[in-house]
């Protein structure tokens, strides 16, 4: 779609990201079609709310989509990520949707609150001129806001499948009297366990309804989505299962077991030197392991996560759209849907087990016709991906060598002193320089200034994190420590199930209150790992400053014996660490599993 050349500040793109107010004209069959957004048959307010936004000609997707979608017509959507799925649904609904009918008639389902937010955000500006309430429903947050929104007559209504049930079955919503709904990410959505609620809602609405299905990919549970519910729709398909995203370039760094991983995306970060990126982890544990590593290396890096509020999640959103976070670590759910402008780099911390799951993330850049790339961490357990992604997605990797011990000191050396330099406009630091100089003298003179430099290090972190108030990696220990004292408070968990409740504990407990219910950061269920144990984020600090190919020092027996005794008061025995570090294992320590964060304290200042 292009842009007009005065488009404001802060408008979004035919995808639903923020876009800077530099003109942007996309390239390519995928972005750009012959249709102006002038030529389909609505409203005056409709298109005065789209043209406001900078939106100008229609992509081939909304080109194709927007007229059946406005005859009431059932549909079956799919096309690549980025290529402005959201504005083709969203535009018809608020279209079709009458002025102040103060019912609900348009219902959008997403897989998660991020996607929901963003395209609650998107139909307000499409709806501005009309007189049309938006309601969002999601986990996380409050239920009285949202009932008091339904309560004042939204027309659309845009959610997460489990708090839209639960409204639902709350009698705040009155699903009989929607008459539009569209799955968006359908695939995705169902991937993650949402079969059952989706259905239970849709067959809560009016047997009139429209049913509109949008998706990059088109999975089982999907087609029998599309058999039960769909009548006669029509199918517009503009992507295949070979489909990668064009405009991106695919680069791949073969990792070692003598290198943490965590360090060797440290390694690629510093030289590729991205201006912003999202780092793709396969597991929670390891989005905690990468964003608390990165943070305490003195990058700019936030992590999203289900272990976080929803309000501390939003704000971090709401950063990272600003520029303000120039590297967001999350896992695939955490991320899905995530438009960012400009988003320059896509990096895979892992390959996913899922080849398609692979053209999810790399679609975060590379969007509307814009050039990006999608850098990825290749070790043992990811060549089965990797070989599908060739010969099948016919992705072609370009492989690159991680750099050799005196270029990653020198590496080092040069970001580190960027920091330094930074700082030295607040610091006075004359002073110090005899003692500097009497220092280099001095045989313990090296291990003094390691010293202080660590301290200036930790200072300066803590200067930034106090600066953002994010501080996302502190507050997920925080949750960690809370949970922690919560289990201990309670004793035994004998009668209690992994959530922490009584077994069968869903009763009594609204579902969204749960941190889990919206399914995030959990894998598809058929994959789904064995649950692993929580480990301390506060131990990282020993993978800091490790140098390549060193040998981490053996585990004190004191440190064996605290662990031991974590395990058994978790009731678990010796074997339950095995389970756990199976459930966990993702290849990121170059083919071996991946080590717990209590397991890390080793590789900290190893020479």
């Amino acid at each position: 779609m292009n842009e007009t050349t005065d488009a404001p500040e802060g408008a979004t793109d035919p995808s639903g990201s923020a876009t800077e107010s530099a003109e942007h004209t996309p390239q390519g069959s995928d972005y750009v079609s012959d249709r102006d957004f002038a030529d389909f048959p609505i409203r005056e307010e409709t298109l005065k709310g789209i043209l406001e936004m900078g939106f100008k000609t229609a992509t081939p997707v909304q080109a194709q989509s927007i007229d059946p979608a406005l005859a009431g017509t059932d549909m079956i959507v799919r096309a690549k990520t980025g290529t402005g799925k959201t504005a083709a649904f969203a535009i018809p609904m608020v279209e079709r949707a009458p002025d102040g009918h103060r019912k609900p008639f348009a219902l959008v389902l997403e897989p998660t609150r991020e996607l929901a937010q963003q395209t609650a955000q998107q139909s307000e500006q499409i709806a501005k001129y009309r007189d049309l309430g938006i309601a969002l429903l999601v986990g996380g947050v409050a239920m009285g806001p949202q009932e008091d929104a339904l309560a004042d007559g939204a027309e659309i209504i845009v959610g997460t499948p489990g708090r839209v049930l639960d409204h639902i079955r709350r009698g705040t919503l009155d699903a009989a009297q929607i008459e539009v709904i569209c799955l968006d990410e359908a695939d995705e959505m169902l991937s993650m366990g949402f079969y059952e609620d989706v259905t239970a809602i849709i067959d809560a609405t009016s047997k009139e309804r429209q049913v509109l299905l949008f998706s990059a990919t088109i999975s089982a549970d999907t087609q029998r989505i599309v058999s039960r519910y769909l009548d006669e729709p029509v199918e517009i398909m503009l992507s295949t299962d070979a489909d990668g995203v064009t405009l991106l370039e695919h680069v791949l760094y073969e990792t070692t077991p003598g290198m943490h991983k965590a360090q060797a995306l440290l390694y690629v970060l510093d030289l590729e030197d991205a201006p912003a990126a999202i780092i793709f982890c396969n597991t929670r544990e390891d989005t905690a392991t990468v964003a608390t590593y990165l943070d305490r290396q003195g990058l700019d890096a936030q992590l999203i996560s289900g272990e976080l509020s929803q309000a501390r999640r939003t704000a971090v959103m709401q950063a990272v759209k600003k520029g303000e976070v120039r590297y967001l670590v999350a896992t695939d759910v955490a991320a899905r849907g995530i438009d960012i402008s400009d988003l320059t780099h896509v990096i895979n911390y892992s390959l996913p087990q899922d080849p398609a799951v692979y053209l999810h993330r790399t679609g975060r850049t590379g969007r509307i016709g814009k050039k990006g790339t999608a850098i990825s961490l290749v070790g043992g357990p990811d060549l089965a991906t990797k070989r599908t992604l060739e010969t099948v997605h016919k992705i072609p990797f370009e492989e690159r060598q991680l750099p050799d011990r005196e270029a990653v000191v020198q590496i080092r050396v040069e970001r580190q002193a960027r920091q330094l330099r930074d700082a030295m406009g607040n610091l006075v630091f004359e002073s110090y320089l005899p003692t500097v100089r009497a220092l280099k003298e001095r045989p313990d003179g090296d291990m003094l200034l390691a010293a202080a430099l660590r301290a200036f290090f930790t200072w300066d972190r803590e200067r930034r994190a106090a600066a953002s108030e994010l501080s996302t990696v502190d507050a997920v220990i925080e949750a960690r420590e809370a949970k922690r004292e919560r289990d201990e408070a309670r004793g035994p968990r004998r009668d209690r199930d992994d959530r922490g409740g009584r077994k069968g504990g869903r009763r009594g407990r609204d579902r969204d209150e749960r941190p889990s219910r919206d399914r995030e950061d959990r894998p598809p269920r058929e994959r789904r790992p064995e649950r692993a144990e929580e480990a301390e984020l506060g131990d990282l600090d020993a993978l800091l400053d490790v140098e390549p190919g060193a040998e981490a020092p053996a585990e004190s027996d004191g440190k064996k014996k605290r662990r031991r005794k974590r395990r058994k008061g978790k009731g678990g025995g010796e074997g339950a660490d095995t389970t756990a570090s199976q459930g966990e294992s993702t290849g990121n320590d170059g083919g071996g599993a991946s080590p717990r964060l209590d397991d890390l304290d080793a590789l900290l200042d190893v020479e």
